[in-house]
C-alpha cells in the first residue's frame, strides 16, 4: 500500500515536478491532472495551440502551473518551453507524462522510488510492447528506434519512444536542441548519452484506446520521415565527431586505458604470443618519427598481422607527453651510433622535444628507428615472460 503523503513530500523534498504537454486532448486532459494530483501539485501543463477547451479545463486546477501559446508547435516545443520554466522555478527533476490517457499516474511512484539508485540518470518508462492493445506502428517504432539509438551511443535502451520519463533537469539545462515536435524525445536521449548522462528504466503500464477511438496526433508519413532524417543526422555526427572524440579521450584517461590494457592481457581471445607481439608492436609505433601518425601505423600492422588492436593503443601512448623528452633523448643517442664521426652530443632535458634537435634530424631519425626496435622487441620478450609467470602462478595457486 503506497502511503499518498510519503509520496507526496518526496515529490517536494526532491524538487521533482510532472510536465504535461497537451494539444487538443481536453477529453482526458482533466483525469490526467487529476491522477497526478493525488501524488503532487507540482504540475506544469503546456497547451501546445490546443483550439479545444484546454485552456479552460487547466483553470479548474488553481494549482497548476501553465504555459500556454497561441500556435501549435509540436511536442518538442511543448517540453524544450517546460524544461526552461521547471528549471527557472527552482526544480531538480522533472516527469513527463503524456495527456491523451495512454499513461497512468499509479506509476510515478516507481520514477521516485528509482530516483535513489539513479540520481542523475535519465529515468525512462518502459512499456510492454507484447501487449495486444500495441499498434503496430508503435511496435515497429519502437524497435526501429531502439536500433539507431544504439548505432548512435553505443547505449541499449528498452524503449526510446516512451514518453513518460523522468529527466535530471540541471544536466540537461546546458544542451542545445534542434527539433520541436515527436523527434525531440529521440534527440534528448542521444545527446544526454554523448554527454555522458546515465540512462535507467522503470517498467510502467500503457494504455491504448481502440482505433475508432484512438486521439493521437502522430502523422505516421510526415512524422516517421523527420525521425528518419534525424536518425541520419545523428548518425554522422556520431560516426565524424561523438565516436572519435571518446576514443581520443579514452587514450588520454590512465585509469581507463590501464584497465583495458590489463583486461586485454589477462583474457583468453588471443595467444600470449599474439599479445606479446601486440604490445612490442604497440611501442615500435609509438616511438617511430612519424609524429601525429604513429597511433595510425600501429593500427596498420594490427590489421595486416591480426594483432590485438586494443593493446597497441594502449602500448603506443609511451609517447605521451610526459615521456616524449626520455624517447628523444635514447632517440638521440641511439642515433649517435649510426653517424660515426658526424655524431652530436646533447644532454637531457625535460625540454626537449623533436622542434629542438632540427640542426640533427638524421641522427634522430636514424636513432628513434633504432629505438623503436629494440624497445618493440625487449617490450614483447618482457610481456611474454610475464604472461607466462603470470598463468604459472595461476595454476600453482590451484
Amino acid at each position: 500500500m503506497i502511503d499518498l503523503e510519503v509520496v507526496s513530500g518526496k515529490f517536494t523534498d526532491l524538487k521533482v515536478c510532472v510536465i504535461i504537454p497537451t494539444y487538443n486532448n481536453a477529453g482526458t486532459l482533466a483525469r490526467i491532472i487529476g491522477d497526478v494530483a493525488v501524488y503532487t501539485r507540482q504540475i506544469i501543463v503546456v497547451n501546445d495551440g490546443s483550439t479545444d477547451d484546454t485552456a479552460l479545463i487547466v483553470k479548474e486546477f488553481p494549482f497548476v502551473q501553465l504555459i500556454s501559446y497561441p500556435k501549435n508547435v509540436g511536442k518538442g516545443w511543448a517540453l524544450r518551453k517546460a524544461f526552461k520554466h521547471a528549471t527557472a522555478g527552482g526544480y531538480n527533476y522533472a516527469i513527463t507524462i503524456d495527456s491523451d490517457g495512454q499513461h497512468f499516474a499509479k506509476d510515478l511512484p516507481a520514477f521516485i522510488e528509482k530516483l535513489k539508485t539513479a540520481p542523475e540518470a535519465i529515468i525512462v518508462g518502459s512499456r510492454n510492447m507484447d501487449q495486444a492493445t500495441i499498434p503496430g506502428k508503435s511496435s515497429f517504432g519502437h524497435k526501429f528506434s531502439n536500433f539507431w539509438f544504439k548505432v548512435e551511443t553505443g547505449v541499449d535502451c528498452p524503449d526510446t519512444q516512451s514518453g513518460f520519463r523522468l529527466y535530471p533537469l540541471q544536466l540537461l539545462k546546458d544542451t542545445k536542441f534542434i527539433t520541436r515536435k515527436y523527434e525531440f524525445e529521440i534527440e534528448v536521449l542521444v545527446r544526454a548519452a554523448w554527454k555522458g548522462v546515465a540512462l535507467d528504466s522503470v517498467p510502467v503500464t500503457v494504455h491504448y484506446e481502440p482505433k475508432e477511438t484512438r486521439v493521437s496526433h502522430f502523422r505516421p508519413f510526415q512524422d516517421f520521415s523527420r525521425v528518419s532524417v534525424l536518425n541520419t543526422f545523428l548518425v554522422i555526427i556520431a560516426f565524424a565527431y561523438i565516436k572519435p572524440r571518446d576514443f581520443l579521450r579514452s587514450l588520454f584517461d590512465k585509469k581507463k586505458s590501464r584497465q583495458a590494457f590489463i583486461a586485454q592481457l589477462l583474457s583468453l581471445d588471443d595467444s600470449d604470443q599474439v599479445k606479446a607481439i601486440s604490445v612490442g608492436v604497440g611501442v615500435f609505433s609509438g616511438i617511430l618519427p612519424v609524429w601525429g601518425f604513429q597511433l595510425l601505423v600501429g593500427l596498420f600492422l594490427a590489421v595486416i598481422f591480426k594483432l590485438n588492436k586494443p593493446i597497441i593503443v594502449v602500448a603506443s601512448n609511451i609517447s605521451i607527453p610526459p615521456m616524449i623528452p626520455l624517447v628523444v633523448f635514447l632517440s638521440y643517442k641511439a642515433g649517435g651510433v649510426w653517424m660515426g664521426n658526424k655524431n652530436a652530443d646533447m644532454a637531457f632535458s625535460f625540454h626537449l622535444s623533436v622542434k629542438s634537435i632540427g640542426q640533427h634530424l638524421e641522427q634522430y631519425i636514424y636513432g628513434s628507428i633504432t629505438l623503436a626496435v629494440i624497445a618493440g622487441l625487449l617490450a614483447a620478450l618482457l610481456t611474454f615472460a610475464l604472461l607466462r609467470l603470470f598463468k604459472r602462478k595461476t595454476v600453482s595457486a590451484f
